[in-house]
């Protein structure tokens, strides 16, 4: 019989292993195209659609709370919305993906991506951003790796559907009696 003890430690120790290998890739990727280009740089790799352009972001995904100017400001909410984002993803992941291995995975894609980011930001005050897709001179927001794994992991979430799975946060002896 499986303990819910064991259920959880290795639950955490998937999300953990997925997570790393997360933020090695995003820091892998942002650490070489730091060494290849010089900011603002653009090296044009489908044309007419996707370059590869570093760029420094002051805000948040898509550049949100960039615009603002209070630095003590900006990091307050910035920690504040990565602070409730980390809670609902560990809630989400013990109550709703506790036995679904695929959704553990990609939990700890989203988790890692976050971390990725979160290092920049403490390292550099800043996130490196470097994927610049485009059509003509209309530009998506530049991201990275960890923005991808962040924004592809709530996609797949939401639109994964968990199965009433046993709930990692409801002691067995409660499950049977409800």
């Amino acid at each position: 019989m499986v303990t819910q003890q064991f259920k959880i430690q290795t639950l955490v120790g998937l999300v953990v292993l997925v997570a790393s290998f997360t933020t090695l890739i995003d820091q892998a990727t942002k650490w070489a195209i730091v060494q290849l280009l010089s900011t603002g740089e653009q090296v044009e790799v489908i044309p007419g659609f996707f370059s590869l352009t570093l760029l420094f972001n002051k805000g948040a995904a898509f550049g949100l709370f960039a615009g603002i100017e209070s630095d003590a400001l900006r990091y307050t909410l910035l920690g504040l919305s990565t602070l409730v984002a980390l809670s609902i993803l560990g809630y989400v992941l013990l109550k709703d993906f506790c036995d679904d291995v695929p959704g553990q995975c990609v939990v700890g894609a989203v988790l890692g991506g976050a971390v990725g980011n979160i290092i920049d930001r403490v390292r550099l005050g800043e996130v490196i951003d470097f994927l610049d897709f485009y059509v003509g001179s209309r530009h998506w927001p530049a991201f990275n790796v960890a923005d991808s794994a962040i924004c592809v992991g709530v996609i797949l979430l939401l639109l994964r559907k968990p199965r009433r799975a046993p709930d990692c946060l409801v002691p067995p002896s409660e499950k049977s009696m409800s």
